[in-house]
């Protein structure tokens, strides 16, 4: 039988037994933000993520150098439409739809745009405008992706801070605040029709920086402790990331919504931070971080959910050292801006003579401009090397 053929049966047998998720392969994503000047251009980027194995990352904008960059990569990505974006989207499905045609169509297929994140942390913030502008938002970005036939391979999404809660302690006593309840369940609604998780960011650090006194490190860290008993569900949490979780599906199962899946958009650790940041060493931020890749990496569930495998984005994939606010939001990467490890949990970095690590001393400034982007062009000629692609 001739190679090509057994190539083409090879092929064809992968692309339809194996079952990927639209939105999200495996369980674990890194953010990547930019707000630096030091770090590596996204070409080097790509580079580092494939050494890292990571698949699935977020970034908060739609750049043109990054999206480029990622193309043939494979890895998933979520664009962010910016907060500052909402009020004129929101507006007319043609604005969404001229937005989608500058940033989204010219990257795809090439580039794995697997969706939209419609603002940030909106319904936990303070401008009640941006709050009206969200739903009309996401629903003339859903539309205007219905209308080029890319609303079944781009999911539209917007993820939300901890502040939508109004308790979330024990678990089953979360709900979402009363002020938020009339914006938050009509974009619920939407969300259920189209399917779309609900995205949370969710930080056992910030809980702990806010009360170390009365909250166990060792509970937020993962490590062994006597936990905490709901006694209304006698369901018992050794870990409070578990909990913040568990507090989200309560509260969507009370506003009516107990299909929707959440998945954990932003959490981390930061390595260093001011006198008041109680925490906040290099120590408690490999701890975290190493624990929840192994704990994510088992592919479970919750206790109030344990056939629902939880899924989360880690913040963040480098430092960033032009962010500003407290000394911690400069340091939740898990990469230094060489490409090297902050810290060891399991990922290698990029490091030897090799042209792929070299690159990374590529700087670009703040990577919103001037990059060149080399093209690379890979002859492969055998089967293994055309699967190895597909599944990579």
């Amino acid at each position: 039988m001739e190679l090509s053929y057994l190539c083409f049966l090879l092929v064809f047998s992968t692309t339809t037994f194996l079952n990927v998720d639209a939105s999200f392969t495996g369980t674990y994503g890194v953010n990547y933000g930019r707000i630096a000047d030091n770090i590596p251009s996204p070409h080097s980027v790509v580079t580092l993520l494939k050494a890292a194995k990571i698949k699935n990352i977020r970034i908060y904008d739609a750049d043109r150098e990054v999206l480029s960059a990622f193309k043939g990569s494979g890895i998933q990505i979520i664009v962010g439409l910016g907060n500052g974006l909402l009020k004129d989207i929101s507006v007319a499905e043609d604005r969404a739809m001229n937005w989608i045609n500058e940033n989204v169509q010219p990257y795809i297929p090439g580039t794995h745009i697997s969706g939209i994140a419609v603002g940030n942390e909106i319904l936990g913030g303070t401008d009640v405008e941006l709050w009206e502008a969200l739903l009309p938002a996401a629903k003339n970005v859903y539309s205007a992706l219905q209308k080029l036939g890319l609303a079944k391979s781009i999911e539209v999404s917007s993820p939300h801070s901890e502040a939508v809660f109004a308790n979330s302690y024990p678990p089953s006593s979360c709900i979402f605040r009363e002020d938020v309840a009339q914006y938050i369940k009509p974009l619920l609604e939407f969300f259920a029709q189209i399917n779309s998780p609900f995205y949370i960011n969710a930080y056992p650090f910030l809980a702990y920086k806010s009360d170390p006194e009365h909250i166990d490190l060792n509970y937020a860290l993962f490590k062994k402790n006597a936990g905490i008993q709901d006694t209304k569900t006698n369901l018992h949490y050794d870990n409070m990331f578990d909990a913040m979780v568990d507090a989200a599906y309560f509260a969507l199962e009370k506003a009516g919504f107990e299909k929707t899946e959440v998945i954990v958009s932003e959490t981390g650790w930061a390595s260093k931070g001011d006198e008041n940041e109680a925490g906040a060493d290099p120590k408690n931020a490999r701890t975290y971080n190493y624990n929840l890749r192994k704990r994510l990496t088992k592919k479970k569930g919750t206790p109030h959910r344990p056939k629902m495998v939880v899924k989360a984005y880690i913040f963040a994939l480098f430092n960033e050292n032009l962010k500003p606010g407290p000394t911690s939001e400069r340091n939740f990467g898990l990469f230094k801006a060489d490409g090297s490890i902050s810290y060891d949990i399991g990922f290698t970095g990029l490091v030897g003579p090799s042209a792929a690590s070299s690159s990374l001393l590529n700087y670009k400034g703040l990577g919103l401009r001037g990059w060149f982007q080399s093209s690379h062009t890979w002859v492969f000629t055998s089967c293994a090397a055309v699967l190895f692609l597909m599944l990579t």
